[in-house]
């Protein structure tokens, strides 16, 4: 390849493996590392990825892309309890993916922005896709 710094490693062939030498694009490492996010935001991340690993609190999130509500409400939505709701609307809040609204002893929950709508809106679009990949591969269609 013109143009391009490869690094050959070494590596010891292990039974079933079909390179027993792997190469190492070098431009393109440096130049996917250049672009790599800064670590702060990355972790950031995976604790926002962490939270959506919850189903309860998923399901929160679904309940409150059609608007704003009250802990209650959201209860009676999810199937939760009160507190449970509570306690992972609190989680939530910490790294801004929803936010409080306060009218006097009320208080409303939204999702905190557009990205976090989108990030629901785009999860749910690739889960009804993999949804559909995965039925078929259970019938055998």
């Amino acid at each position: 390849m013109t143009g391009t710094s490869h690094t050959t490693l070494s590596t010891a062939g292990r039974a079933g493996s079909e390179c027993a030498v792997r190469l190492v694009d070098a431009d393109r490492v440096q130049a996917v590392k250049s672009r790599m996010p800064a670590e702060a935001d990355v972790v950031d991340l995976a604790v926002i990825f962490g939270l959506l690993s919850d189903p309860g609190r998923v399901r929160i999130l679904i309940a409150l892309l059609e608007g704003e509500m009250c802990v209650c409400d959201l209860a009676a939505t999810t199937g939760l309890s009160e507190s449970g709701v509570s306690h992972a609307l609190r989680l939530l809040r910490g790294p801004r993916v929803v936010e409080v609204r306060r009218a006097g002893r009320m208080a409303y929950y939204s999702l905190a922005d557009s990205h976090v709508r989108m990030l629901l809106d785009l999860g749910l679009t690739h889960v009804g896709h993999s949804g559909q990949h995965r039925l078929k591969m259970i019938d055998g269609r």
